[in-house]
């Protein structure tokens, strides 16, 4: 793609995430949700493929219904009350209206069926815009909106994405599948405890951005999209095996790595508000998740020789990616742990 074109599109889509996060009037933000979705879509069918096209397609024609429910939504509040605030979300189905919209942008369940089969059809660095930047924008609208939506409805929304994401992930043999699932089941982790505690929410989320940028560049760097490829990266880059195998384990959310961290507050929350059913799903669920992580670790790090394996060595050739971004946030996904305090201080 020509540079002056991508930087166009890069720009657009800071510049629709800044909109909606700056907006408190619902026109700016549909406005701030239009310019970033506009913007991917070029990045999305770059590569002149039926897959890339075909995930375009499916994108587009899901932001854009979430679009016009977030329009149509916003339009009956203000006919209702007679402003276009934000804060002012009188109306239960319009905020009804818009949480259901919201999910469907960010790929909650049970709106997430689009979510696996895009990611599938993109190529890793487009789908990693995709599963981070593209879910900020959302999300900021999900956290000023979440106190007038009804509590029941949000608890619905977090176990549900929680346990497809760790059912979905479980038959999947494709790597983008299952970061998808994997996407699906952090952002239960988040809406589950918006209602409660709104800067853990936060931090699941900055911890998320983190762990799944490390997931992608890593697969970018070893050019791995399926469970056999990974199987043959030990011997390319050992190194780069041993943290990835890391990396996996912290979105499963094992201690000591930073992903136990997120989940761990959650938990300590959903019990002190007096919620211990639902903190038992959410642990269950996450056990689920975790197996499919272990799995990539085991066709990793444990099928090497002596076993046969069905893929071919891959060629020890130099990479033009820039090692900078992938070295900061695997060290970030791992060791961000002891942290903890200072980051629960600097949220609240």
């Amino acid at each position: 793609m020509n540079p002056y074109v991508l930087a166009i599109l890069l720009s657009s889509l800071g510049l629709g995430t800044t909109l909606t996060f700056a907006s408190s009037h619902w026109l700016l933000a549909w406005m701030g949700l239009e310019i970033n979705t506009l913007a991917i879509i070029p990045l999305m069918a770059q590569h002149h493929h039926p897959r890339a096209v075909e995930a375009t397609t499916k994108y587009f024609l899901t932001q854009a219904t979430a679009a016009a429910m977030i329009m149509f939504a916003s339009t009956t509040n203000a006919w209702i009350t007679g402003e276009w605030d934000m804060n002012n979300m009188s109306s239960p189905v319009a905020s009804t209206m818009i949480i259901t919209a919201l999910a469907l942008k960010i790929g909650l369940a049970p709106m997430h069926f689009w979510m696996p089969e895009v990611l599938q059809g993109l190529d890793l660095l487009t789908g990693l815009i995709l599963s981070t930047w593209q879910k900020l924008a959302p999300f900021a609208l999900i956290i000023q909106t979440a106190q007038t939506v009804d509590p029941a409805l949000l608890t619905a929304l977090g176990i549900t994405s929680t346990l497809v994401g760790g059912w979905g992930g479980l038959n999947q043999t494709q790597l983008r599948k299952i970061l998808a699932y994997s996407s699906i089941a952090h952002m239960g982790w988040m809406i589950i405890i918006l209602q409660y505690a709104p800067q853990l929410t936060l931090v699941a989320l900055g911890t998320y951005i983190f762990m799944t940028s490390a997931a992608f560049l890593t697969l970018k760097t070893s050019a791995a999209t399926k469970i056999n490829t990974l199987s043959m990266i030990w011997s390319k880059s050992p190194i780069l095996t041993t943290t990835t195998a890391l990396v996996l384990l912290s979105l499963g959310g094992l201690p000591p790595l930073t992903g136990f961290m997120p989940k761990w507050l959650i938990l300590q929350e959903l019990a002190k508000q007096n919620l211990p059913i639902t903190a038992t799903i959410m642990a269950l669920a996450a056990l689920l998740s975790l197996y499919f992580y272990l799995r990539l670790c085991y066709a990793m790090t444990l099928t090497i020789s002596p076993n046969t394996t069905n893929s071919i060595t891959p060629w020890r050739t130099q990479t033009t990616q820039s090692s900078l971004p992938l070295t900061l946030s695997t060290t970030i996904a791992l060791g961000l742990l002891p942290m903890t305090p200072a980051i629960l201080m600097l949220a609240t």
